[in-house]
């Protein structure tokens, strides 16, 4: 019997999703979603994530638009996928302070992102190693598991730097079942094979922290101006390149087509210069983006849509999540009647 697959996936607003984003997260998550195996697809805007860094109410909000659209523009299907926001689900915060009664402090200790924050405290040799860690950002991989946990996903899309969460929702989960029962669904970490990482501007991967960043849905004037900003070497036009190892041309390959991937590896052996590779890059970029440009743009100035299918999402996952919650109150001794 073929194994029901429950795919959930999450997404912090942080502003604008860029190209690597695109490559990385949204693409795979929504063909993943799309494909024949899944049984039941979820995604939710962590806007409650975001309260560990972001304390300006209308930045979030807006925030939370910007995602939400760019994940309808890009083909998510929200027939096939449920798209909700975070703090429409109010029994994840009640899961959340169940698995922390049964989390040890230890675990979080070890989290990569507290770990990150205690580290560079010692580097700057600051006298409180806990400088600038609020509780949101040391329990974050509790909410995370609460969020997987509440809907069963078996299957949960994440890049590398993300694969502890899953293994602490699974640690939390094998721990409450043990003390309470077999009632919370242990989750993989599905990894994209052949996942490419995308180069940013001076070739380190792509991040809005290093500001090497090219932003999916800039206007083209805009997104041009970074293009053409790519960091390359001052070999001079006619001198032959080695596309093997070519920052644009990495680029240029995660959105061409095969053909304008072989011909530009022609151009590339015959020699040309920088600039007409990257005006090159730019115009498959804008092939590749217009049309769903075009869509973000409708839904950002149209957001009371947006709205319609973010209730319509939390509408269909209250329930799941409601009766869930209800067997966990009584699994742990609580009343529910």
């Amino acid at each position: 019997m073929k194994e029901k697959q429950v795919v959930l996936t999450g997404v912090k607003p942080t502003g604008m999703p860029h190209l690597g984003n695109y490559w990385g997260a949204i693409r795979p998550a929504i063909d993943m979603a799309n494909s024949a195996n899944s049984s039941e697809s979820w995604l939710f805007i962590a806007d409650y994530h975001s309260l560990t860094a972001l304390n300006k109410a209308e930045e979030l909000s807006a925030m939370v638009y910007e995602v939400a659209a760019t994940w309808l523009a890009c083909g998510l299907d929200p027939s096939r996928t449920t798209i909700y926001r975070q703090s429409d689900i109010p029994e994840i915060l009640e899961l959340n302070w169940i698995l922390s009664c049964v989390c040890p402090k230890g675990l979080m200790n070890r989290a990569h992102a507290y770990k990150a924050k205690v580290q560079e405290n010692e580097e700057l040799k600051r006298e409180d190693v806990d400088f600038g860690v609020n509780m949101g950002l040391y329990n974050y991989p509790i909410l995370m598991s609460a969020d997987i946990l509440l809907f069963d996903a078996t299957h949960v899309p994440v890049g590398p730097d993300q694969v502890q969460h899953i293994e602490i929702a699974r640690d939390l989960a094998e721990k409450f079942n043990r003390i309470y029962g077999e009632h919370l669904t242990l989750p993989k970490a599905k990894l994209m094979e052949g996942l490419e990482v995308v180069p940013g501007m001076d070739g380190r991967k792509m991040s809005k922290s290093y500001d090497n960043h090219i932003p999916l849905f800039d206007a083209p004037k805009k997104r041009r101006k970074r293009v053409m900003k790519i960091v390359t070497d001052s070999s001079p036009p006619e001198e032959p390149k080695d596309y093997k190892n070519s920052l644009l041309f990495d680029m240029y390959k995660l959105f061409a087509s095969p053909q304008q991937v072989e011909e530009m590896k022609q151009k590339y052996q015959k020699g040309i210069g920088w600039g007409y590779v990257k005006q090159d890059l730019d115009d498959v970029l804008e092939t590749h983006l217009a049309p769903m440009r075009e869509k973000y743009e409708h839904f950002m100035s149209h957001k009371e849509e947006v709205d319609q299918i973010l209730k319509q999402g939390a509408e269909k996952a209250r329930p799941k999540a409601s009766e869930k919650i209800k067997t966990l109150r009584k699994a742990i001794g609580l009343v529910n009647e």
